[in-house]
């Protein structure tokens, strides 16, 4: 059984994840498909997580990537997380990782609107709001969700979420019920209000968005596909790494597996380890050294459970409570520091967590100068903020 040690699975990472100049992409599709989908939690994470991948990059060439052209979609994947993918891996994605999440929320939601008293039989009340907001949403082709409560009444509800928890709170029925739309495949967030770090996005229906329906694909077929895709960008990996990233259950893990012809390898610290089979030859360091300012919930970071390989002792600074990781500085496809953007001002500030040479120390500075002038005037604050971050950008 081959080893695959610490140096090379950096060297995998920086050419496969195309953040070594020689591999950068061509646009924003073929990056979201090659990693199997752009974290989107945080809309600033989709453009910063291209821009550092992209051959040539603007705000605007990625918008209209979103929102014009429509080569990659935003929609709930895996880990209950959004995620941005081309449109060809809609479909994959949904029959793998959101379709299961479906009977759970509908349950939790209908006991909600009965315990609000809003209706004695949830499901049916359910059913009835979301075809009535659907074709509210065809009439107007594209809507907020409140432009959609103009029109459908029942969508100014409100109930009590989680009111046993500290975080419990009232909440309108709006975004349960496009939750519920867009995880049935019915509906899609398209362009947002305001800037490309807004969080409030008109809505359309997803055939009308795509130019027609996505399909009904088999669950285990569809999640082979993105396990391959995945052991091809982060390979190697264990089963732990890949159940963590799908956030699916151990069975559909091997199942997946099983479809796919495999090679067993091992880390440098003996455990074992997948590649796709044929993928088990050394892989050589890119030409050049190289250095890169990555997003919060930038996919490369938040691609494997087991980190130390790439990111050291920094965990504590790096990363927030529940796992979430700030915006960093990679050197040579490990973790040395992080940045953020200046409150009062434009400004990208860094800091580094270990000494990384003279010359690698130009190289970030010269990317945090690029960095600032690609985001212009646009401020970027995370939607999880970490340690490091909120202490640099005080």
């Amino acid at each position: 059984m081959r080893t695959i040690g610490d140096a090379e699975r950096r060297a995998r990472l920086a050419l496969r994840h195309g953040l070594a100049p020689q591999a950068r992409h061509a646009d924003v599709a073929a990056l979201a498909g090659t990693l199997g989908g752009l974290h989107a939690s945080d809309p600033a994470t989709v453009f910063l997580a291209a821009r550092a991948r992209l051959a040539s990059s603007s705000v605007q060439a990625i918008e209209a990537a979103l929102y014009e052209e429509r080569s990659v979609v935003r929609i709930l994947g895996m880990r209950r997380t959004m995620f941005v993918v081309p449109a060809d891996l809609v479909a994959v994605v949904q029959a793998s990782s959101t379709r299961a999440l479906i009977p759970g929320e509908r349950k939790r939601f209908a006991a909600l609107l009965e315990a609000a008293g809003i209706t004695d039989d949830g499901a049916r009340w359910m059913r009835a709001t979301e075809d009535a907001v659907e074709a509210a949403l065809r009439a107007r082709g594209e809507a907020t969700a409140q432009e959609l409560g103009q029109d459908v009444g029942a969508l100014r509800e409100k109930i009590h979420v989680a009111p046993d928890k500290p975080y419990g709170a009232v909440q309108g029925v709006a975004t349960k019920v496009l939750f519920l739309l867009a995880a049935d495949g019915r509906i899609v967030r398209g362009r947002p209000l305001g800037s490309w770090t807004s969080t409030l996005y008109r809505w359309a229906p997803l055939d009308t968005w795509l130019g027609s329906a996505i399909g009904d694909l088999d669950t285990d077929d569809a999640a082979a596909q993105l396990v391959r895709r995945w052991l091809a960008a982060f390979g190697p990996g264990t089963l732990a790494d890949l159940k963590w990233w799908t956030g699916w259950t151990t069975g559909l893990v091997k199942r997946s597996l099983a479809r796919l012809d495999v090679a067993d390898v091992a880390l440098a610290d003996g455990t074992a380890a997948l590649v796709l089979a044929g993928d088990e030859a050394p892989v050589g360091a890119p030409d050049q050294p190289w250095v890169a300012l990555l997003p919060a919930l930038d996919p490369a970071p938040m691609g494997w459970q087991e980190r130390s390989w790439y990111l050291g002792e920094h965990r504590a600074r790096c990363f927030d409570r529940s796992g979430n990781i700030g915006p960093t500085i990679w050197c040579d496809g490990r973790i040395v520091g992080g940045w953020a953007q200046r409150r009062d001002g434009g400004e990208v500030v860094v800091r580094l967590l270990e000494d990384v040479g003279a010359e690698a120390e130009r190289a970030i500075a010269d990317e945090a100068e690029r960095l600032r002038a690609w985001v212009g005037e646009a401020r970027v604050t995370p939607r999880f903020r970490t340690p490091l971050e909120r202490e640099l950008s005080a």
